[in-house]
Order: C-alpha cells, then sequence, then structure tokens
C-alpha cells in the first residue's frame, strides 16, 4: 500500500475542495494515485468544486486586439504580483505594447522575443527593466490568435478591466450578412465571458470526455442508490447529454434573453441579415487562471486541529 503523506493530502485538498479525511480515505483507496483520488472525489459527489491545483487568479490583465480589417484579433495575458502593482501606468503601458507586440507576431512566437513596439530592445529587456523600477515579478503568459478569411469579422469582449476577456470569430455567406450580425457576435462574446463554456456544439466535446463524465454520473447513481440499475444507464445517457448541452456555446440559454439559446439567436440573426451566419470559434482567458498560489494558512489549522483531536 501507498504511504499517504500530508503533500499529497494537501494537493487533492486544492484540486477537489473536498474534506480533509475525505481526501486522505481517497487516497488510500486509489493507492496514492492523485487522478484516481480526484475522481473517486468527484464519483462520490465530495467535491466541492472540480477546480484545479492554483485555480486562485494572478494579479494583472487580460488584453485583446483587433485588426483594423476586423478579421484577425489577438488576446494576451500579462500577469504581476499585485492588484496595487496592476494598476500602475507603467506597467498598463508595458501591457499594451504587449498585446500591439502580438499583433505583429507569427503565431505560436514567443513575445518576450519581439522587438519592443515605439521603443529599443525587445519586450524581455522592457519587462526586465520594468521589474526592476516596480519591485515585482512580471510575466507575459500566453497569448493566441483568432482569424479567419472570406466574409466575417472576429470581435472581442473585456469584463472586469481586463480580469476575463474574449476573442471570438464569426464567418457568413456575405460580408454585409455578417457586417449586419456583429451585435450578435458581440453578445456571443459577452455570453463566453459569462459562462465560459469549453466547446462550440455538442460535436466539438471528445468522446473520451464523454465516458469520463459518464462514469462519474453512473458512480454517483451507484452511491446514491435510488435508481434500478435496469434504468440506470438510460438516466446517465440523459445525464450526459444535458452536460454536454450545458458546457457548449450555441447549447447554451442566452445570458440576454434566457427563453433562447444562442443558436437560436444565431438563427434569428441570419434572418435579419438575409443570409447565413455562424460562430466558428472563440478563445477566453481569464486573469490568473491555473496559476498556482503559496496555501494560505487554513490547511495547516485544519491539520492542527486534527491532530489535537
Amino acid at each position: 500500500m501507498a504511504q499517504i503523506n500530508m503533500q499529497l493530502v494537501k494537493e487533492l485538498r486544492e484540486r477537489t475542495q473536498a474534506g480533509l479525511n475525505d481526501c486522505k480515505s481517497a487516497l488510500s483507496e486509489a493507492e496514492g494515485d492523485m487522478d484516481k483520488a480526484v475522481e473517486i472525489i468527484l464519483k462520490k459527489g465530495l467535491a466541492k468544486s472540480a477546480k484545479r491545483a492554483g485555480a486562485v487568479a494572478a494579479e494583472g490583465l487580460v488584453l485583446t486586439r483587433i485588426a483594423s480589417d476586423k478579421k484577425s484579433a489577438v488576446i494576451v495575458e500579462v500577469n504581476i504580483q499585485t492588484d496595487f502593482a496592476a494598476r500602475n501606468e507603467d506597467f498598463l503601458a508595458f501591457a499594451g505594447k504587449v498585446a500591439e507586440a502580438a499583433t505583429h507576431a507569427k503565431n505560436g512566437a514567443d513575445l518576450l522575443l519581439e522587438p519592443m513596439p515605439g521603443g529599443t530592445g525587445s519586450i524581455e529587456d522592457n519587462r526586465a527593466a520594468l521589474v526592476g523600477r516596480l519591485g515585482e515579478n512580471i510575466t507575459v503568459r500566453r497569448w493566441q490568435r483568432l482569424s479567419l478569411d472570406g466574409a466575417g469579422l472576429v470581435t472581442s469582449y473585456v469584463h472586469l478591466g481586463g480580469k476575463i476577456a474574449v476573442i471570438l470569430a464569426l464567418r457568413g455567406e456575405t460580408q454585409g450578412a455578417v457586417d449586419k450580425s456583429a451585435e450578435f457576435a458581440e453578445g456571443a462574446a459577452m455570453q463566453v465571458a459569462a459562462m465560459a463554456p469549453p466547446f462550440l456544439k455538442v460535436s466539438d466535446v471528445p468522446e473520451a470526455e464523454r465516458l469520463a463524465q459518464a462514469s462519474i454520473f453512473e458512480a454517483q447513481l451507484i452511491e446514491e442508490g435510488k435508481i434500478p440499475e435496469a434504468k440506470r444507464a438510460q438516466v446517465v445517457d440523459g445525464k450526459v447529454q444535458k452536460w454536454a448541452k450545458e458546457i457548449c456555446l450555441l447549447e447554451q440559454p442566452s445570458v440576454i434573453d434566457p427563453k433562447v439559446t444562442v443558436e437560436q439567436q444565431q438563427e434569428a440573426a441570419s434572418k435579419a441579415a438575409g443570409g447565413k451566419v455562424e460562430i466558428t470559434g472563440f478563445v477566453r482567458f481569464e486573469r490568473g487562471e491555473g496559476i498556482e498560489l503559496p496555501q494560505g494558512l487554513d490547511f495547516a489549522a485544519e491539520v492542527a486541529k486534527m491532530a489535537q483531536g
């Protein structure tokens, strides 16, 4: 049997937010396998959330830049240590220059190696100098471009001063139809920011994820013991279908008008524009998502309490 140390328990708690004893039991049952332990927690319905370790947001901001022809856009995340420094004018100016550099960079390029727009040296040279002036670490964490050819446009939406940003591409039969549907595209980008769908449509959901979710639902039903075995497969299938719709943009109820789905809004926009338009893709960045931060005192306090009693 694998030895279960408190570091493993700590990691599992960060990933699932389950209780300390539940984490210890799950790790023992999984013989120290972290992924299996997470699955056990989920199947038993013990996780308060399925967030990954370090999902607490770091500071900084997410920016977008749209090309003048609206056929492409970039989204960039630049981080700094504190909220106070994130509001510093020099930091904001630097982040803006990074986004400008991204508009000229090749897909997949390391922005740190790109020349500083309107300045001297590279982005990295200027980052290092700014770190020295502000006394806080700064990272150019990630960036991505979304573009299309032919009739279409790329729009963006930035929420809460740079905490969340989205770029979204809309393609159409004619440029006229696309231009008339710009408001729909903007609303859809807002939807992505608010609801964080990982996929555009149900057919995009990987089969492996469907099977994994089905396994979790089945284990939960067994744990509850309320559904007869003969009906369990049907119930699981229904739950998976409902889950798949909830995580796909086109299937979600609109945040603007909950009576209709985003796909129904898309159909209405096509009819109003006199030509078919459709969302072809989107990118959503949330500031600091997935960045691991130091564990606070809560975990240590909980361990001390257990040791005492």
